[in-house]
């Protein structure tokens, strides 16, 4: 499928395709089907075709044998009409012309089959025609051949095959000889037309492969409706693909089905999903970054270009515009670098921390923040691996938002405890809370709420702070105290308890409430 452009490279519908064209998957897909069809019925033809041979073949030499059993047991001699009819006494022939004479006699062709016999290579017996045996003697080649085995005297009495001009015979030469005539030789010949035998089975292979050809064009009509539908999702999405920008990332595929290809559609739905809200976030981080870039440098060219550098006054209160101005930004970069990096497997580096003593620091740490009231109400006595460092920055992050967003002298709470198998990390203010219509959007970068445009904040704090706790494994959420309980919401780290020793926690006296 064709893939989209990236951004500043053009639409999508511009990407090249392969050199050389190529054939679609549709056609592919049909070829395989049609070849694996086509090579199970030629194997299944084959191999039906050879076994009915075979056994064609078995049925030809075994009357074959049959016949050779019966010549030989002729040859012993010929029934003697002096004793009675109860005994099998034989009295030898008298020549050999009588015992081929007799071999032919008692023979009765059967379909395809011929019988003929030779004395000293000349022909003496066959059947008569209205036995609508198949006329050996008419061969000239095949005669000749036999005149051959008589004079070689080859009477090995096995089947063998002989191809003539005429046609192609599964034959036995039964050589005789008689006592009385011991210089005569006799040769009794029983021959089937082997093409004329395996003509039915060729005929129900000719049928065979005509149904054959029929079903594979069938396969191959339904393979490529069949196909064409399973592939419909795949060019929906080709083309959505193609009809998607950097400036128009609204397209999507129609979802049908239930199938791997509708949850591939689905899939690719949502990574439009996604790009669009991260080209979106791209496009307001760009005019963020612009806009507060913009405001503190056009204060510090501003406030230049007014500058009396005569008077000593006016240059000091400059240079501190300017400098309170650049560490604004300064700042806002350093944010910006902090979530770039979140990514980065090194973001965090988790070693065993005393999360009771990283609560007293953090604490000793907030009472520089502003003049608020902060309290430790419950203490997790553990150790647990998390970076001490990006959860300390974290935790002042929410102490810092409890700060600018409650009054002066109010409590702002903060504690650790364990429970289920999580770490919580939590931070509780007095201040008005978060509007409801703002708390899905508080984690997003750059997103100010009523109370940060009026103190203009930048928006980074709490990504910073998921950013943080996500790189642990871990969320951030907000919840409001119970009713009753007072104004205020509250900051919650919930992050997985990896490598904790103790589970106890220590509970202050000062407030025994929990942060819910």
């Amino acid at each position: 499928m064709a893939s989209t452009a990236g951004p500043g490279h053009g639409a999508a519908a511009d990407t090249p395709r392969p050199p050389g064209g190529g054939a679609t998957v549709r056609v592919r897909l049909l070829a395989a089907v049609v070849a694996l069809t086509a090579t199970a019925l030629s194997v299944a033809g084959a191999t039906s075709l050879a076994l009915q041979l075979r056994d064609a073949d078995a049925r030809i030499d075994d009357s074959l044998e049959r016949a050779v059993t019966a010549v030989r047991a002729l040859e012993v001699g010929q029934p003697d009409p002096a004793a009675p009819e109860d005994l099998e006494a034989r009295v030898p022939w008298p020549s050999v012309d009588l015992l081929l004479q007799k071999a032919v006699q008692n023979r009765v062709p059967g379909e395809h089959e011929g019988v003929v016999a030779l004395q000293d290579d000349v022909l003496r017996w066959r059947p008569a025609p209205e036995t609508g045996a198949v006329r050996l003697d008419t061969d000239r080649e095949l005669m000749t051949w036999l005149a051959e085995v008589v004079a070689e005297d080859a009477g090995a009495s096995r089947p063998r095959t002989v191809r003539t001009d005429v046609t192609e015979y599964r034959l036995v030469a039964v050589p005789v000889r008689v006592p009385a005539q011991p210089e005569s030789r006799g040769l009794v010949v029983v021959a089937f037309d082997r093409p004329a035998l395996t003509a039915g089975v060729w005929r129900i292979f000719a049928t065979y492969s005509a149904v054959g050809i029929l079903v594979l064009a069938a396969v191959s009509a339904v393979a490529w409706f069949v196909v064409g539908r399973m592939l419909r999702p795949v060019r929906m999405l080709r083309d959505t693909v193609r009809r998607v920008t950097e400036s128009d990332l609204s397209e999507r595929i129609a979802v049908l089905g239930k199938d791997d290809l509708a949850d591939l559609a689905g899939s690719v739905n949502a990574m439009l999903d996604r790009l669009e809200r991260a080209f979106g976030s791209q496009r307001e981080l760009l005019d963020d970054v612009g806009h507060e870039l913009r405001t503190p440098l056009t204060i510090v060219r501003g406030h230049l270009e007014l500058l009396d550098p005569s008077d000593a006054a006016d240059v000091r209160a400059t240079q501190a515009l300017a400098l309170d101005e650049l560490d604004r930004m300064q700042r806002l970069v350093d944010d910006l670098v902090t979530l770039a990096t979140a990514d980065r497997p090194d973001f965090v580096r988790p070693a065993p921390v005393d999360v009771g003593r990283l609560t007293d620091d953090v604490l000793e740490k907030a009472r520089g923040l502003g003049e608020q009231r902060f309290v430790v109400v419950s203490r997790a006595d553990v150790t647990a691996r998390v970076d001490a460092q990006r959860i300390t920055q974290a935790w002042l992050q929410l102490l810092a938002n409890a700060v600018r967003f409650s009054a002066a002298g109010s409590a702002v709470r903060l504690g650790s405890e364990v429970a289920g198998g999580r770490l919580l990390l939590w931070v509780r203010d007095e201040g008005p809370g978060v509007p409801p219509e703002e708390e899905e959007r508080i984690f997003e970068r750059f997103h100010r709420g009523q109370a940060d445009r009026v103190q203009h904040g930048a928006g980074l704090g709490l990504p910073i702070v998921a950013a943080i706790a996500a790189a642990h494994g871990g969320r951030v959420f907000l919840e409001h105290p119970p009713p009753g309980a007072g104004p205020g919401v509250v900051f919650v780290l919930d992050l997985p308890a990896v490598g904790l020793v103790d589970g106890a926690s220590d509970v202050s006296l000062e407030l025994a409430e929990p942060h819910r």
